[in-house]
């Protein structure tokens, strides 16, 4: 696929998730989403039982920080050690330092009161948009670009694509169902990390499709490894 073109689709994802996390926060303000946030929560906890309760607080330990801290870790030794991407390496890093900072921020801004509905543990802080949402969409997001270019059959890619799905679905719904998020908080944390990822991932592209030698490099690397 030519980079010219990833590179203006990229960006074009980036406006759609920054439109639609505009759209959430916007209808959160105007008090539209309260009846959809409610009938979520019910219909989530109503499934509540112990065991479920130990899956979803199992899931939900998985997007803390102290968990997304140790995975990023063995991303970098991984990426730096084993395949030798000094570039991706550096966009890594970037992406998965500027989303809490972004999470923050936005948290800060909307000031949000969590649920307090059930709930099944207790915690801090603001609601909107939820940082697990965020920590496990990009993670698992810039996980998913970063092996991509290296798996070339499709069961594998599909493969990589679900379990990232997954993972991101489940620790969603884990804060949902542990009533210290409402299902909005979840949306807008993904829409708000899907525009972080792909204007990083736009970035990272723009910048090499101004230096071909790099994209060269990176091509070369990317065959070798599906040798």
């Amino acid at each position: 696929m030519n980079l010219k073109f990833q590179v203006t689709r990229v960006f074009v994802m980036s406006l759609f998730s920054l439109l639609l996390f505009s759209l959430v926060a916007i209808l959160i303000r105007a008090d539209k989403l309260v009846d959809f946030d409610h009938a979520v929560i019910e219909a989530v906890q109503s499934q509540e039982a112990p065991y479920i309760t130990s899956i979803m607080k199992f899931f939900t330990e998985i997007g803390s920080t102290k968990i997304v801290v140790f995975i990023c870790l063995f991303i970098i030794f991984f990426l730096y050690k084993v395949l030798h991407h000094r570039m991706e390496l550096l966009l890594f890093i970037g992406v998965v330092v500027g989303s809490p900072i972004l999470n923050l921020l936005l948290k800060e801004i909307f000031q949000r009161v969590r649920p307090d509905l059930h709930r099944l543990i207790e915690i801090g802080g603001y609601s909107f948009p939820s940082g697990h949402a965020m920590n496990a969409f990009t993670v698992y997001g810039i996980l998913t670009f970063l092996l991509w270019r290296h798996i070339f059959n499709k069961s594998g890619r599909t493969l990589l694509l679900l379990v990232s799905s997954f993972f991101i679905i489940m620790i969603g719904v884990s804060r949902v169902y542990l009533g210290v998020h409402y299902p909005s908080d979840i949306i807008g944390g993904y829409f708000a990390s899907g525009f972080w990822l792909a204007a990083s991932i736009w970035f990272f592209q723009w910048y090499l499709e101004r230096q071909p030698h790099l994209a060269g490099r990176m091509l070369k690397r990317s065959v070798k490894t599906s040798k």
